[in-house]
């Protein structure tokens, strides 16, 4: 009935021998599907892994920006190989963080500079793959991670459609994206009473121009706010943004999984 369209099944904190339980307890949640993401190129394979076990589980790969630091020069050689994958969905995570201060031995600027250098590069793969992108963003203070990822996303937006995941700010904010032919998607950050222009945004959003997501283990939804979250917890997010909405569980269910259908290409 939903997919979660971003969770991290790869994440040390799912041991790998929860993770059938951890899926049983989505699909007895009515979450049917779940797409787990890399942030690395470490567990590019550990999420390709555990979506060939799993048959409700898809993957992307991609580097996460906080990882560019960490990451090798060439390592789109390798990614390329990992999005060939029959169960890669999507290319990501990707984007750019400008929240975490840069690591030592780097300048913010040259760090930042990295992260836009690897986000080009991720939408090149998408390309060339002829897949969709998954974007973060994320600031201390201000838009200038989500103005200078819109910036990039405008080079290919004809070719590739992106998805602003874990949307933290108002409908306005999103318009840019809609404009492109992008979607955002929401987390349990929806459900918090601190994040009400979060839920509001949701509330005004046409239908086909988002999703519904988890971030698993983060950002656990009301009423499991501040436990590791984890994929069956997405009916908490969607029951709360249905209510706002005025719909049904079944009608945003109904919305929300034709545009995950049409966004990982799923058959």
């Amino acid at each position: 009935m939903l997919t979660d369209s971003h969770c991290h099944l790869a994440s040390h904190q799912f041991p790998q021998q929860e993770l059938q339980k951890i899926i049983t307890r989505a699909r007895s949640s009515g979450i049917t599907r779940m797409v787990t993401l890399a942030t690395s190129l470490k567990d590019c394979a550990t999420n390709l892994e555990i979506a060939s076990t799993f048959p409700e589980v898809f993957a992307c790969i991609g580097i996460h920006p906080c990882d560019v630091h960490e990451t090798v020069d060439d390592y789109m050689t390798e990614l390329k190989e990992y999005a060939q994958h029959p169960r890669c969905a999507a290319i990501g995570e990707t984007g750019l963080d400008y929240f975490h201060p840069a690591p030592e031995g780097w300048s913010e600027n040259d760090y930042h500079k990295r992260q836009r250098q690897f986000l080009r590069e991720h939408f090149e793969l998408a390309t060339q793959t002829e897949k969709n992108i998954v974007i973060h963003t994320r600031d201390r203070t201000g838009t200038a991670s989500l103005e200078d990822a819109i910036h990039i996303y405008r080079d290919y937006a004809n070719k590739v459609q992106a998805v602003f995941h874990c949307w933290p700010y108002n409908l306005d904010a999103a318009a840019p994206i809609f404009k492109l032919g992008g979607i955002i998607s929401f987390t349990g950050v929806a459900t918090f009473k601190n994040a009400t222009h979060v839920l509001e945004a949701a509330k005004h959003c046409p239908e086909g121009s988002f999703m519904i997501e988890t971030d698993a283990p983060y950002l656990a939804p009301v009423p499991h706010r501040g436990k590791r979250n984890e994929p069956s917890f997405t009916r908490n997010t969607a029951e709360t943004i249905a209510t706002t909405r005025g719909e049904s569980l079944d009608q945003l269910a109904a919305h929300t999984e034709k545009t995950a259908n049409q966004f990982f290409q799923f058959t």
